[in-house]
């Protein structure tokens, strides 16, 4: 029996409204493209930046088992308390799956304490994602590699501790790789890093793509216990001389 996982899908959704190229690929915006493209048993909520407390109210994240973040030309509008929030969250044990150009996010950053940095590059290149830790279940039904034939380059270094797992290198065609699937925990949550998505490429649309972050969202998926106790603690034991 599958589980049943609440997944929000949070996008900036600002290139789609500005540039005639990236509505064209994403005519109903990125975030309904990623959710469309989940392969999960449960409900999916989708939020934008341009919403109400950018649609992650405290009612909302707390039905939220996994969260999907899509950022880029407006990280420093998102909300400090916002972030707070989603950050509390993440440590409480709810999922994040950080795509693309969200290395740069407030969260994400939050949550590494790093810059996040890295080299890139728009050419048309051609980009392929190799797994490099084939039993990991994020790669779950992908061969021995994605290749797109267009996308956005990310180079090294990528200023991002080191990650708890790796599961993905990218290779692209100027000679560049990159760390392009990355798993950490931040107290009790798991967090994915995703590297392609770029707004003028059609990449959420490609089945591998689509089955790896189908596939992160039930790896991220919390667990079924209490968040632990902390504090002043009675003993267990009687302790001889109390």
């Amino acid at each position: 029996m599958s589980q049943t996982i609440n997944v929000t899908v949070w996008n900036e959704h600002r290139h789609e409204k500005t540039n005639e190229k990236v509505a064209s690929v994403y005519p109903q915006g990125m975030h309904t493209a990623i959710a469309e493209g989940l392969d999960i048993s449960g409900k999916v909520t989708m939020a934008t930046l341009d919403d109400p407390e950018h649609g992650l109210t405290e009612e909302v994240l707390n039905n939220t088992d996994v969260l999907i973040w899509w950022g880029h030309m407006a990280h420093d509008e998102v909300s400090d308390e916002i972030v707070n929030r989603v950050h509390q969250r993440v440590l409480h044990g709810m999922g994040l799956i950080v795509l693309h150009s969200g290395h740069f996010s407030k969260i994400f950053k939050k949550l590494m304490g790093t810059s996040c940095d890295l080299k890139w590059r728009e050419a048309d290149e051609k980009e392929r994602i190799w797994v490099v830790n084939p039993g990991h279940p994020i790669v779950d039904g992908i061969g021995e590699y994605i290749e797109l034939p267009a996308e956005e380059m990310y180079g090294e270094h990528f200023d991002i501790p080191q990650p708890d797992e790796l599961v993905m290198v990218s290779w692209f065609e100027g000679g560049e790789v990159f760390r392009s699937g990355c798993c950490y925990t931040r107290g009790m949550g798991k967090i994915f890093y995703f590297r392609p998505g770029h707004e003028t490429y059609p990449t959420y649309y490609n089945p591998q793509v689509r089955k790896v972050i189908s596939n992160a969202v039930k790896w991220a998926a919390p667990v079924d216990r209490e968040y632990p106790k902390y504090g002043n603690a009675q003993p267990l034991e009687t302790i001889k001389g109390i």
